[in-house]
């Protein structure tokens, strides 16, 4: 066996099988940016078997999900993040844990990434007391604020202007932080995608917004809802620097974050970074995938980013077969012990309907933000709470 090599432009040969896409870089700028070589550098070989356990974890803890929603023990909507576990690993572990991150509905591997507890994690999911968000989130809400783990968002696009607030913070503060936000390719035809766009580049914010771009909206190709098959490109309408990375290789995700954050954390304003990826799973539990033949997936499959990255690190050494097998045995016991957490837990307290309603404190301070603009000076005022 010899060790992968990645190519840069994995993804655009399977794409090309379900869509008629134009040949395209799997890395490729739309503004040319200079970046030292740290930013860009690559993860070693420890933090890789790392990430090859927290793939494991993703993978296993969502596939035990789906398990469990069959049960009737997981109810409302279910959607799983199997095959796209790769993005979440290499850009969430290239942050500081103090920038904030904000997502779509597809959250729960963007919340064990972040180091989330599972059982937490899993008990949400149930709709348990002591699930992240006390159980009343469920998989679609999960939060942390300890981590700055600021949500899953059930509204495609909305929570992308919460994303410039959490910008203008972070640079109110002036500490170097950021916001990572995160959607799906199924976002860029929303106005709050635009209009979030254009705003983080009008005041510079420091935001990143990473589109997960697994080819569909539902069941609508992308090739069908967008009149380019290149959405970071979108950015250059707003002058934000703009690149695309292979998300089925945690290597180039971890790789393009860095560059992100180094041009977001200058202070230069946001970045644009669309990782191409694929969903092994439907849309939802509830998706019987009609849209798309088994003959694709398969395909897909072929660049499953935890087994291309297992037989990597055997291949150099890195790992043995034996390590790599005990690696996910301890992963079904992470997973086994979060279910079985899940379902020792106590449901939410009826009364728990009326809290977290209201915000306790009083009104707070006055807050008055002053920036220059394009078009001159603006001050607004808001209302501490």
């Amino acid at each position: 066996m010899t060790a992968i090599a990645h190519t840069g432009n994995g993804v655009a040969g399977a794409m090309a099988a379900t869509t008629q896409f134009s040949s395209m870089p799997m890395v490729s700028t739309v503004t040319a940016l200079q970046h030292g070589a740290a930013a860009g550098a690559r993860p070693s070989d420890a933090q890789l078997v790392q990430f090859f356990h927290q793939m494991q974890l993703i993978r296993r803890f969502e596939e035990r999900a789906a398990e469990q929603y069959t049960r009737r023990r997981i109810g409302g909507f279910l959607h799983l993040y199997v095959g796209e576990e790769a993005v979440a690993t290499g850009t969430i572990n290239r942050l500081r844990p103090d920038d904030y991150i904000v997502t779509h509905y597809r959250d729960h591997g963007h919340a064990i990434a972040r180091g989330m507890d599972p059982n937490a994690v899993m008990a949400e999911l149930f709709g348990r007391s002591t699930g992240v968000s006390r159980g009343k989130g469920g998989s679609m809400h999960l939060y942390d604020a300890s981590r700055h783990f600021l949500g899953g968002y059930a509204i495609v696009a909305g929570h992308l202007p919460i994303a410039c607030g959490l910008g203008m913070a972070c640079q109110a503060e002036g500490d170097g932080r950021v916001c990572l936000c995160i959607f799906g390719d199924g976002a860029v035809n929303e106005g709050e995608f635009h209009e979030a766009l254009n705003l983080a580049s009008l005041w510079k914010l420091p935001v990143i917004f990473l589109c997960e771009n697994n080819l569909y909206g539902m069941g609508t190709a992308l090739a069908a809802a967008s009149a380019t098959s290149e959405l970071y490109k979108f950015a250059e309408a707003y002058h934000i620097p703009g690149a695309r990375c292979d998300g089925m290789d945690v290597r180039d995700c971890y790789r393009a974050t860095g560059e992100a954050l180094e041009h977001v954390r200058s202070g230069a304003g946001p970045y644009f970074l669309e990782a191409m990826t694929y969903r092994f799973r439907g849309h939802s539990m509830a998706d019987p995938e009609l849209y798309r033949s088994k003959e694709e997936v398969a395909q897909w499959r072929k660049k499953d980013p935890i087994a291309t990255l297992r037989e990597d690190l055997i291949a150099r050494g890195v790992l043995s077969e034996q390590e790599a097998q005990q690696i996910e045995r301890q992963v079904e016991d992470e997973v086994e012990a979060a279910v079985e957490f899940a379902e020792q837990s106590s449901n939410p307290d009826p009364r728990e309907l009326f809290t977290d309603i209201y915000a306790e404190s009083g009104r707070g301070h006055l807050a008055r933000h002053t920036r220059s603009s394009a078009v001159g000076e603006t001050t607004h005022a808001d209302a501490g709470n």
